[in-house]
Protein backbone atom coordinates (compact mmCIF):
# COMPACT_ATOMS: atom_id res chain seq x y z
CA UNK A 1 0.00 0.00 0.00
CA UNK A 2 2.81 2.85 1.10
CA UNK A 3 6.25 3.14 0.00
CA UNK A 4 7.36 3.28 3.20
CA UNK A 5 11.35 4.45 2.00
CA UNK A 6 9.85 6.86 -0.03
CA UNK A 7 7.48 8.35 2.28
CA UNK A 8 10.41 8.68 4.90
CA UNK A 9 12.48 10.26 2.55
CA UNK A 10 9.71 12.90 2.11
CA UNK A 11 10.57 13.90 5.49
CA UNK A 12 13.77 13.48 6.03
CA UNK A 13 14.14 16.50 2.91
CA UNK A 14 11.93 18.70 4.58
CA UNK A 15 13.69 18.53 8.32
CA UNK A 16 17.18 19.34 6.08
CA UNK A 17 15.45 23.05 5.59
CA UNK A 18 13.44 23.44 8.84
CA UNK A 19 13.15 22.82 12.37
CA UNK A 20 9.85 21.26 11.77
CA UNK A 21 9.09 17.49 12.49
CA UNK A 22 6.58 15.99 10.45
CA UNK A 23 4.76 12.53 11.55
CA UNK A 24 2.82 9.88 9.49
CA UNK A 25 0.64 7.83 11.91
CA UNK A 26 -1.11 4.81 10.02
CA UNK A 27 -3.79 2.74 11.36
CA UNK A 28 -6.62 0.43 10.17
CA UNK A 29 -9.62 2.02 11.79
CA UNK A 30 -10.63 4.94 13.63
CA UNK A 31 -14.27 3.93 15.20
CA UNK A 32 -14.75 7.21 17.23
CA UNK A 33 -14.18 10.76 16.55
CA UNK A 34 -11.41 11.52 14.64
CA UNK A 35 -9.85 14.80 15.62
CA UNK A 36 -10.49 13.73 19.00
CA UNK A 37 -8.58 10.45 18.05
CA UNK A 38 -5.77 12.42 15.87
CA UNK A 39 -5.62 14.57 18.88
CA UNK A 40 -4.88 11.88 21.02
CA UNK A 41 -2.14 10.13 18.99
CA UNK A 42 -0.68 13.27 18.80
CA UNK A 43 -0.19 13.19 22.32
CA UNK A 44 0.69 9.81 22.43
CA UNK A 45 3.59 10.40 19.81
CA UNK A 46 5.22 13.17 22.17
CA UNK A 47 4.81 15.77 19.12
CA UNK A 48 3.32 18.63 21.57
CA UNK A 49 7.28 18.40 22.86
CA UNK A 50 9.06 20.08 20.26
CA UNK A 51 11.54 23.04 20.75
CA UNK A 52 9.30 25.38 18.45
CA UNK A 53 5.94 23.59 19.13
CA UNK A 54 6.14 22.84 15.06
CA UNK A 55 5.42 19.43 15.23
CA UNK A 56 2.92 18.11 12.38
CA UNK A 57 1.07 14.81 11.99
CA UNK A 58 -0.77 13.08 9.00
CA UNK A 59 -3.07 10.62 10.19
CA UNK A 60 -4.45 8.15 8.06
CA UNK A 61 -7.50 5.08 9.23
CA UNK A 62 -6.95 3.37 5.28
CA UNK A 63 -10.33 1.09 6.30
CA UNK A 64 -12.48 3.41 6.86
CA UNK A 65 -11.44 6.29 4.21
CA UNK A 66 -10.17 8.65 6.67
CA UNK A 67 -7.45 11.07 7.22
CA UNK A 68 -6.41 13.94 9.23
CA UNK A 69 -3.52 16.76 9.49
CA UNK A 70 -2.95 18.54 12.12
CA UNK A 71 0.06 20.84 13.69
CA UNK A 72 1.68 21.84 17.48
CA UNK A 73 0.81 25.43 18.82
CA UNK A 74 3.34 26.83 17.42
CA UNK A 75 2.70 26.09 13.70
CA UNK A 76 -0.86 26.86 14.09
CA UNK A 77 0.25 30.60 15.19
CA UNK A 78 1.76 30.69 12.21
CA UNK A 79 -0.55 29.39 9.10
CA UNK A 80 -4.39 29.33 9.11
CA UNK A 81 -7.21 26.42 9.58
CA UNK A 82 -7.35 27.21 5.53
CA UNK A 83 -3.57 25.70 4.90
CA UNK A 84 -4.50 22.48 6.80
CA UNK A 85 -7.52 22.21 4.78
CA UNK A 86 -5.61 22.91 1.27
CA UNK A 87 -3.11 19.44 2.50
CA UNK A 88 -6.26 17.62 3.42
CA UNK A 89 -8.02 18.05 -0.24
CA UNK A 90 -4.46 17.48 -1.84
CA UNK A 91 -4.44 13.92 0.39
CA UNK A 92 -8.05 13.65 -0.66
CA UNK A 93 -7.21 13.80 -4.54
CA UNK A 94 -4.48 11.75 -4.43
CA UNK A 95 -6.32 8.91 -2.35
CA UNK A 96 -9.40 9.19 -4.93
CA UNK A 97 -6.82 8.08 -7.56
CA UNK A 98 -5.16 5.71 -5.19
CA UNK A 99 -1.95 7.55 -5.36
CA UNK A 100 -1.48 6.85 -1.72
CA UNK A 101 2.29 7.53 -1.69
CA UNK A 102 2.69 10.15 -4.09
CA UNK A 103 -0.19 12.25 -1.78
CA UNK A 104 1.39 12.05 1.01
CA UNK A 105 4.72 12.83 -0.14
CA UNK A 106 3.21 15.86 -1.54
CA UNK A 107 1.74 16.68 0.99
CA UNK A 108 4.79 16.43 3.06
CA UNK A 109 6.66 18.57 0.71
CA UNK A 110 3.98 21.64 0.39
CA UNK A 111 3.83 21.24 4.49
CA UNK A 112 7.91 21.78 4.48
CA UNK A 113 7.80 24.32 2.30
CA UNK A 114 5.37 26.62 4.43
CA UNK A 115 6.99 25.02 7.51
CA UNK A 116 10.28 26.09 6.42
CA UNK A 117 8.81 30.18 6.01
CA UNK A 118 8.65 29.97 9.82
CA UNK A 119 10.71 27.86 11.33
CA UNK A 120 13.75 27.71 8.87
CA UNK A 121 16.96 25.47 10.02
CA UNK A 122 19.39 26.61 12.15
CA UNK A 123 22.55 24.96 12.28
CA UNK A 124 23.09 22.49 15.15
CA UNK A 125 19.29 21.44 14.62
CA UNK A 126 18.58 18.11 15.92
CA UNK A 127 15.59 15.52 15.17
CA UNK A 128 13.66 15.63 17.73
CA UNK A 129 11.58 12.92 16.79
CA UNK A 130 11.68 9.73 14.35
CA UNK A 131 11.06 10.10 11.33
CA UNK A 132 9.50 6.45 10.52
CA UNK A 133 5.83 6.18 9.88
CA UNK A 134 4.37 4.66 13.04
CA UNK A 135 1.31 2.62 12.86
CA UNK A 136 -1.76 2.08 15.51
CA UNK A 137 -3.67 -1.18 16.12
CA UNK A 138 -7.10 0.09 15.96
Amino acid sequence: MLDEAKIVAAIGDVELKATAEIRVHVEKRCPVDIMDHVVEVFANLNMHQTRYRNGALIYIAYEDHKFAIIGDAGINAKVGRSFWQQEQELLSDHFKKEAFTEGICKAIERIGNELQKHFPYESGDTNELPDDISYGDQ
